[in-house]
């Protein structure tokens, strides 16, 4: 890189010999003036107004002028002695931590080179300084005719020099904030803070000139004859009319964005309708019918919700029991009460149960109504043989 200023660094009574070079460039398109009716070039010339004729760059020399219109010569041997100590040095005045200086001071970026081998041990020294301190040096330098303030920090192994805005130099922000008081509450800020953590940080190697790029299809589309990209509709931005639905969008947005995420609250689903599993009810469709009447069927309510299939179900093994039974006082208490017991566990188990486990629970259900019928006959028949 090559070096536009010449100089030392004064680090108390250490002089370390440096070159200036700049750390940045600019990558803009440049443009150029021309005629459109002939396309020819248009030139801005250097013409002396008194003998009106275009003068060469070496012919131009600069100076200051009077406020009676004088023009006082100033030449590059006048400011290469000026009666300053930093007009070939970077004296620096001060280590300050870096959080101490305000961005808007910063101005151009420098790197300081080490001029020639003599420089290495010192120049290293100054580095290793300032990485072990965390802190920044303030300095003072003169370039391009006049007195400016620098920072000196250090950027991988070499020492960067930002140059400063003097003090009085940076603007107050007066009548730039809001006048009217606004109050901003907790929920808000909360938003705000959501959606600075959902947007996250950014490497700054990631970041391009989109409009550079644009620019360069274009130019490169009209020399090849074509015709240029057309630019995307732009996006449509109502009017923000509650900040708090804005900020919960554009935290949805930027999960969406960043993580394929859905974000946000789940929708509930209109006209939602709760259906029972087939297996539930093909269970209660075996159910054997109850030979006990109302008073089984109300045993079966309290014992199971769904109870209108259980009430409809009839079982033919159920039927040999029916003929079975006599009609008397004692094999219809028998009857009701093993019907009641039948009801609630086929009932309580209707829907855990399979249609097989049903199926039994009725073959034995028509059992024991058989064997119940039997016993009261036989008690009946005794009766009647003692009477």
């Amino acid at each position: 890189m090559r070096s536009i200023w010449n100089g030392a660094i004064s680090f108390g009574l250490v002089s370390i010999p440096i070159k200036l070079v700049n750390a940045t460039e600019s990558h803009s398109i440049s443009f150029r003036q021309f005629h459109i009716e002939d396309g020819g070039r248009i030139r801005y010339r250097k013409i002396c107004e008194l003998e009106d004729r275009e003068v060469a760059s070496a012919e131009i020399g600069k100076g200051y002028e009077d406020t009676d219109g004088t023009i006082i010569p100033i030449t590059d041997d006048d400011l290469s002695r000026l009666p300053i100590p930093t007009a070939r040095t970077i004296e620096i005045v001060a280590f300050v931590p870096a959080d101490r200086i305000d961005p808007l001071h910063l101005e151009s970026a420098y790197y300081l080179a080490a001029s020639g081998a003599p420089a290495a041990k010192p120049y290293t020294l100054l580095r290793e300084a300032l990485k072990r301190s965390n802190k920044v040096a303030i300095a003072k330098f003169a370039l391009r005719g006049r007195e400016r303030l620098g920072m000196l920090r250090v950027v991988e192994d070499a020492i960067a020099m930002h140059g400063l805005l003097w003090p009085d130099e940076v603007r107050a922000p007066e009548g730039v904030a809001p006048e009217t008081a606004v109050t901003v509450n907790d929920k808000e800020l909360d938003l705000a803070d959501a959606l600075m953590d959902t947007l996250g940080e950014v490497d700054m190697a990631d970041l391009h000139d989109e409009y550079r790029e644009a620019l360069e299809q274009v130019i490169a589309a009209k020399a090849a004859g074509e015709a240029p990209p057309e630019s995307p509709e732009p996006a449509t931005g109502g009017k923000v009319l509650d900040l708090m639905a804005a900020l919960e969008k554009s935290v949805r947005a930027a999960r969406e964005s960043r993580t394929g995420e859905t974000g946000g609250e789940v929708e509930e689903t209109a006209d939602a309708e709760v259906r029972q599993l087939p297996t539930a009810r093909r269970t209660a469709r075996s159910q054997p019918k109850e030979t006990g009447g109302k008073k089984s069927t109300t045993a079966s309510k309290k014992a199971s919700a769904p109870s209108a299939p259980a009430r409809k179900s009839t079982s033919k093994s159920a039927q040999p029991a029916k003929k079975t039974t006599t009609k008397s006082t004692a094999a219809r208490a028998t009857s009701k009460s093993t019907a009641g017991s039948t009801g609630k566990s086929t009932a309580g188990s209707s829907g855990k149960s399979t249609a097989k486990t049903a199926a039994k629970a009725a073959d034995k259900a028509s059992a024991d109504k058989a064997t119940a019928g039997k016993s009261a006959t036989r008690k009946t028949t005794a009766r009647k043989r003692t009477a």
